[in-house]
C-alpha cells in the first residue's frame, strides 16, 4: 500500500544515509520500524503491570496520627 507522511528533515537525513549504507530503501526501514514499534506495544499491553507486595499491619496504635509526620516521628523514636 502507497502512502504519504509527513517527517522532519533531519530524521529523513538519517534515514537516507541508514538506508544507504543497509543497502535498502527508506521505505524498507520506515515499515520495519513501524513493526517493531507495534510489537513492542504490544507486548507491553500482554505483560502485567508492576505490582508491589502489601502486608496487611493492622490498624495503628491509639493515639497515633499517620498525617501528622511529626507526632508519628516523634512516636517513633520515643517507642525503641
Amino acid at each position: 500500500m502507497r502512502t504519504t507522511i509527513t517527517i522532519d528533515d533531519q530524521l529523513l537525513e538519517r534515514l537516507k544515509l541508514r538506508a544507504a549504507r543497509e543497502h535498502t530503501t527508506v521505505s524498507a526501514l520506515i515499515e520495519d520500524d513501524v513493526r517493531l514499534g507495534e510489537l513492542r506495544r504490544a507486548r507491553a499491553q500482554d505483560r502485567p503491570r508492576f505490582k508491589l507486595p502489601t502486608f496487611d499491619l493492622g490498624a495503628p496504635r491509639p493515639g497515633v496520627d499517620l498525617n501528622d509526620n511529626a507526632a508519628l516521628l516523634e512516636f517513633m523514636e520515643h517507642d525503641e
